[in-house]
């Protein structure tokens, strides 16, 4: 599957409501991650809404880079993550949950499912994933 196909899928399961935004990235990775579907599930249910439901740091980013670790063996993740955060605040316009959805200001800078989709490609782009 290619990086844009992992990246629709994922927007997919988010627009349906199967996942959170965490979820739908580890999801559509778990072929390439040696955990099952059922527990990569339940490592990420806390992270809806910007961790805990607190508004906080895009639950699809941190889906992200928990992948990159999986997929590095943790080698150099930190280094990885800030450079996915910097593409994906390019695309998508923030980090933080609320301010993506725009609950301060009345508008949304991106949607969930396009949060996600941007998530996967930030993290193909950096890992260089076809």
């Amino acid at each position: 599957m290619t990086i844009e196909e992992r990246a629709e899928k994922a927007a997919a399961l988010k627009a349906a409501g199967q996942c959170n935004c965490a979820q739908a990235v580890l999801r559509v990775f778990e072929d390439q991650i040696s955990v099952s579907d059922q527990e990569l599930m339940k490592l990420a249910a806390g992270f809806a809404a910007g961790m805990g439901c607190m508004e906080s740091t895009c639950g699809a980013l941190i889906g992200a880079v928990m992948v990159a670790g999986a997929l590095t063996d943790g080698r150099g993740t930190a280094a990885h993550a800030r450079n996915m955060l910097s593409d994906f605040r390019t695309s998508s316009g923030a980090l933080v949950c609320k301010d993506l959805k725009g609950l301060e200001t009345g508008k949304a800078l991106c949607e969930c499912p396009d949060c996600v989709r941007n998530a996967v490609l930030a993290l193909g782009r950096e890992l260089n994933i076809a």
